[in-house]
């Protein structure tokens, strides 16, 4: 003791309090770090302010619990610290972790259970790492003084211990969690690579490549299964980097074909115990196969090998499943695209015969012989087939009718909608060819309500404007079963000057039931008087309802103004001047209903 030390300050229960409150400052400091390497770090600098030493290491236990290797080390040579491996039980070190209990041992060389890592030591204190009674490793001291450790030291660092195997767990647990995170991150992005390729080759092979972001493989393949044959196939083997050719295996067959049929994974530790291991190649010592799943059906499966024990473990199991789960998805919508593709061009040419057949009913001219009235139309469909219709008939000399149809719906159900329509249309029109009785528009649309009402397709109607001119009476006679309200203009009212030119081009009010909808729908009709020069357009909702770029109507203001600026010209090219006012007015927007503009020019 020297002179300037004071009696209190060598006072054992003084030097414990200090102890204990330094030990409690460092538990709390140690805890705090959640990143292992800087917790390794920090610990030997935390036990220096409680003892000395000239050399540390923190060793861990193997996931088995059998081999402890060092972790993190100050004062060891490095190629000892680098590969040192201590069984439990072996050394001062192995027996601390074995016994779980601190030893302390201030002459080494007097002890049979010493094991020389740093030359130069003469003392040793270890104390082992226990978390909820379970040992995960050992902190070790060593003192080139004999004497150097005190039994104070050994109850202080063995209470500082219990802090660092809390502090350990922790930072585990911490780097389990932010690795997860990362794993399903990384998930996420191969997910969506996955989703973006639909060659079926392509895809297995970058499937190959993207698995080893989230797990390190020596040998990997992607084995299908052949629903014909019942065998599994290999699609991509990969080894080192480098493709093999793999044999075809039955279903059950080996560990991957156990996979496939009890769709399960199989983790095989050591393959040279396990029966039902098929050697393929060479040195493989440990696999995992992961079957590919999507739904209760399996699709293949993923196979892992590699040359070492214990290569895998249930972390891998866990990952692989997830990635399995979305590769099966990709491999199966790949497949389906390939279907899909192996059946388009014959789907296109079906589809381009449909077209010729819905054109081949559309009228192209007026009925032969039939004079004094000029006639036009023109159809476009949203898609390859629409749902609109138009016709010209002459049931009898002289006279002509005009049917212009929209059907509910689009595309291939609303064009064969549409056909039946069409027949209805001719065969209630020629039907009065037959029968003494005369129908008038509004019996056929009645008639033809009851008829698609009784075929019960709720989900599809018609609107339907159905109009017959008599060119011997000079008469026309309309009904109407919802389509827009078609527009006239009188060229006898344009002669009036009460009405004048202005007035007299008007939409035909004509409510009406579209056809299909309900039983019983009756119509009414309405007459109007010919005369040379009268003009009538139909057109379906795609024309009024068609928007431009802001979301405004076409409308009937729009419509009725083009018809009174054309009406003196030729009924097609009225159609045109429709036409190409809808195509200014849209520009760019694309349509959404079929369109079909019919205009009827009474000449003389």
């Amino acid at each position: 003791m020297t002179e300037s030390a004071s009696p209190a300050a060598l006072d054992p229960r003084v030097i414990a309090i200090e102890a204990l409150s330094t030990l409690f400052a460092l538990g709390r400091e140690v805890t705090s770090v959640l990143d292992l390497d800087e917790l390794l770090q920090k610990i030997p600098q935390l036990i220096a302010r409680l003892t000395k030493f000239h050399a540390f290491a923190v060793y861990l236990l193997d996931r088995q619990g059998e081999v402890l290797t060092v972790a993190y080390s100050i004062g060891y040579p490095e190629d000892v610290a680098r590969t040192l491996r201590l069984k439990v039980g072996h050394g001062l070190v192995g027996a601390a972790v074995a016994e779980a209990q601190p030893i302390l041992v201030n002459d080494v060389h007097a002890d049979p259970r010493y094991v020389e890592a740093v030359p130069g030591s003469n003392a040793e204190l270890v104390v082992p790492l226990r978390r909820k009674g379970r040992v995960i490793g050992a902190l070790n001291l060593l003192s080139d003084t004999i004497g150097q450790f005190t039994e104070t030291d050994e109850a202080v660092l063995r209470q500082f211990g219990a802090h660092v195997a809390v502090a350990i767990e922790n930072a585990r647990l911490f780097e389990h969690e932010r690795e997860y995170t990362s794993t399903l991150e990384t998930l996420s992005d191969i997910a969506r690579e996955f989703g973006a390729i639909l060659n079926l080759d392509e895809l297995l092979t970058r499937i190959a490549s993207l698995t080893r972001r989230i797990i390190d493989y020596r040998t990997f393949g992607i084995i299908l299964i052949d629903e014909e044959t019942e065998e599994l196939e290999m699609k991509v083997a990969v080894r080192y980097g480098e493709k093999v050719d793999l044999p075809r295996l039955k279903i059950g067959s080996g560990l991957v074909g156990y996979a496939a049929l009890h769709k399960e994974p199989v983790l095989a530790q050591d393959v040279s115990v396990d029966p039902r291991y098929i050697k393929v190649v060479d040195d493989v010592r440990s696999e995992l196969v992961i079957p590919l799943l999507l739904k209760d059906r399996c699709l293949g499966v993923f196979d892992l090998e590699s040359p070492d024990l214990d290569a895998f473990n249930e972390h891998h199991v866990e990952i692989l499943t997830l990635l399995a789960s979305q590769a099966a998805v990709a491999i199966e919508n790949a497949r389906l695209y390939e279907t899909i593709r192996g059946n388009e061009h014959r789907l296109e040419k079906e589809l381009r015969f449909a077209q010729r057949v819905q054109a081949a009913l559309l009228p192209t001219d007026l009925p032969k012989r039939l004079k004094g009235v000029d006639v036009a139309a023109r159809l476009t469909p949203a898609r390859e087939l629409g749902g609109d219709l138009y016709d010209f008939l002459a049931p009898e000399p002289n006279s002509l009718v005009v049917a212009v149809g929209d059907v509910s719906g689009k595309g291939v159900p609303a064009a064969l909608y549409s056909a039946f329509v069409g027949e209805l249309v001719r065969s209630r029109t020629f039907r009065r060819r037959l029968t003494l009785e005369r129908s008038s528009p509004a019996d056929v649309l009645a008639s033809m309500n009851t008829i698609l009402h009784e075929r019960q397709l709720e989900e599809y109607y018609c609107t339907l404007c159905y109009a017959a001119f008599d060119f011997k009476r000079r008469t026309l006679l309309m009904a109407n079963s919802g389509l827009p309200y078609p527009i006239r203009y009188s060229a006898a009212a344009a002669r009036d000057q009460a009405v004048g030119e202005a007035g007299s081009v008007s939409q035909v009010e004509m409510p009406g039931v579209p056809l299909g909808l309900f039983a019983g729908s009756s119509y009414d009709q309405v007459a109007f008087d010919l005369a040379a020069g009268d003009v009538y357009v139909f057109c379906s909702d795609g024309v009024f309802e068609a928007r431009d770029a802001l979301g405004a109507e076409f409308g009937a203001t729009r419509l009725v103004d083009v018809v009174r600026k054309n009406r003196h010209g030729s009924a097609r090219g009225l159609v045109d001047a429709i036409v190409g006012s809808l195509q200014e007015f849209r520009g760019d927007t694309p349509t959404h209903d079929d369109m079909t503009a019919v205009a009827i020019k009474i000449t003389a």
